[in-house]
């Protein structure tokens, strides 16, 4: 079994921690990962396996094209039958849940992360759980920020930006997004 640091418990634990010489090299085996993966076109039988080893959970069914970044990838769970279209970018230094039948549209960001404001406590690294729940669109260009939860069969719209919760089956556009309309 592997011998584990104090910062990357925390960072299990979604508490606030700093980098260290062990999750540095985890982030490297995630970008050599990515590097093999992102050359290999979908549908090949070795980028399916590098990616269901990459993730904690990858559904069956799902594809992800070209282009996918994360920072570490054992802190994304997917769901079945779920679609990632080019160049999605989920920053994973805090748990992110991604449901089944979530589409996510090209240059999408999802990112559990952030820092404090004071410059003094930058190296800090802070974030929240996202969740995104079953059957949810994601458009392109869009962000979704530390602590969001989208509700089952919500709809978020091209570039909007997800600074809090959005009820289910619910569309959500601009920045920051706000629920225009209700699916029925």
């Amino acid at each position: 079994m592997e011998k584990v640091s104090e910062q990357y418990e925390r960072m299990k634990a979604g508490k606030s921690y700093h980098f260290d010489d062990f999750l540095y090299e985890k982030q490297k085996e995630c970008a050599k990962s990515l590097s093999k993966i992102n050359a290999l076109p979908f549908g090949n039988k070795k980028r399916e396996k590098l990616l269901k080893k990459l993730f904690a959970n990858l559904g069956d069914k799902s594809v992800i094209k070209e282009g996918l970044r994360c920072n570490f990838g054992f802190n994304i769970s997917i769901g079945e039958n779920c679609y990632f279209n080019y160049n999605v970018t989920i920053l994973d230094s805090f748990a992110v849940e991604i449901g089944n039948n979530v589409f996510i549209a090209p240059n999408a960001v999802i990112s559990a992360v952030t820092h404090p404001l004071e410059a003094e406590n930058r190296h800090c690294i802070k974030g929240e759980k996202i969740i995104i729940e079953d059957d949810i669109w994601i458009g392109a260009g869009a962000i979704i920020l530390p602590g969001v939860k989208i509700g089952k069969g919500a709809v978020i719209g091209a570039g909007a930006v997800v600074t809090k919760d959005i009820a289910p089956k619910t569309v959500a556009v601009g920045i920051p997004a706000k629920e225009i309309k209700k699916i029925q």
